[in-house]
């Protein structure tokens, strides 16, 4: 299974000094590759063998739910495409935006209609869209992806390979449990997941609810070939948490 991590919530607070020991950590642990990774520092995590895997396409609070939204949204997501093309970065991460007047129906709507164009686009690029689901209840109030079977039903709509749904499981966990379930029924439309302790989005240990050993070997079971991505913030030295993590996810 390829595992990656992000690159904000494990630098979260430290110096810029340890970027570069902190990939080859990663490295040697075993990662494969690095999420949101900002662009000076991709020669260093090339260097340390490790793979940028997304990037964020735009503002998450501005989305494709409106479309008053789409012309300048696209034009960022299309310039992150290229971006991400030209580095060889597989994946770019969009996102709904926050509720507005439209009904959640509607958005559903706005959103296909604004996203499979780039979704063309990204396939023309060799580059997958993922759209992220986030938690409105803690970490992003408003956000109108805040479950499963919504960012499902766009994904459906647009029908492209190239769309992908991001399950971050510290976002649905928040917002509607039932992760197994909800993962082994859709792994076909799911491009990308996340992982975070809950409550808290710190370290996937006994301080939190979710049986993590449990979704590793369900990833394991049904053969997702996406990229784990783990994105939470360590409680200390980001390298156990590092290390902890992966061995909960390796073969």
């Amino acid at each position: 299974m390829r595992q990656a991590f992000a690159w904000w919530s494990f630098a979260h607070g430290r110096a810029a000094a340890e970027a570069e020991a902190l990939l080859r950590s990663a490295a040697d642990i075993g990662f494969d590759g690095v999420e949101m990774l900002p662009e000076p520092l991709w020669r260093a995590a090339g260097d340390a063998g490790l793979e940028v895997v997304t990037l964020t396409g735009h503002d998450l609070d501005v989305g494709f739910n409106d479309p008053a939204n789409h012309s300048a949204v696209s034009k960022q997501v299309t310039k992150m495409i290229d971006t991400a093309s030209v580095g060889r970065v597989p994946c770019v991460i969009v996102f709904s935006g926050k509720r507005g007047a439209a009904s959640d129906a509607a958005a559903v709507g706005h959103c296909a209609a604004g996203l499979a164009p780039l979704a063309e686009y990204a396939r023309s690029r060799g580059v997958m869209l993922l759209l992220e689901t986030l938690n409105s209840k803690v970490d992003h109030p408003g956000a109108q992806c805040d479950h499963s079977a919504w960012g499902l039903d766009v994904v459906k709509r647009v029908g492209s390979p190239n769309l992908r749904l991001l399950y971050d499981c510290y976002h649905m966990q928040i917002m509607e449990g039932d992760l197994m379930r909800t993962l082994k029924t859709n792994l076909e439309w799911i491009g990308h997941i996340h992982t975070g302790g809950v409550p808290g989005r710190r370290d996937l240990d006994d301080r939190q609810e979710v049986n993590w050993r449990a979704i590793a070997e369900l990833l394991k079971r049904q053969q997702f070939a996406g990229w784990v991505g783990h994105e939470f913030i360590p409680r200390a030295d980001p390298r156990g948490a590092l290390q902890q993590a992966y061995d909960l996810f390796s073969d």
